[in-house]
């Protein structure tokens, strides 16, 4: 297995390099995606915390702002698949 990776690194380019380099900055957005989903739960479990007669509202509206903030992570996703295989 080990002679297999190092066969595929010693063939490997300065570009191969930037490739992978770019997609893993890609991937950053999921992350950054990933904490945003991460501090509009806690605000909404606070929020129903202060104000429990609310929560259906507050759930919705959590659960809407979850779905658009997901949107970015997919993008990132779909342009670091992007820049592997078609710059790759």
């Amino acid at each position: 297995m080990l002679n297999v990776l190092l066969n595929v690194l010693a063939g490997a380019t300065t570009g191969d390099g930037l490739v992978a380099l770019a997609a893993g900055i890609a991937v950053l957005g999921g992350m950054a995606c990933a904490i945003g989903e991460g501090r509009i739960a806690e605000k909404a479990i606070e929020a129903i915390m202060r104000n429990p007669e609310t929560s259906q509202d507050i759930r919705g509206t959590m659960i809407l702002g979850i779905a658009l903030t997901e949107t970015t992570g997919i993008y990132a996703l779909i342009v670091s698949i992007l820049i592997i295989f078609i710059l790759g």
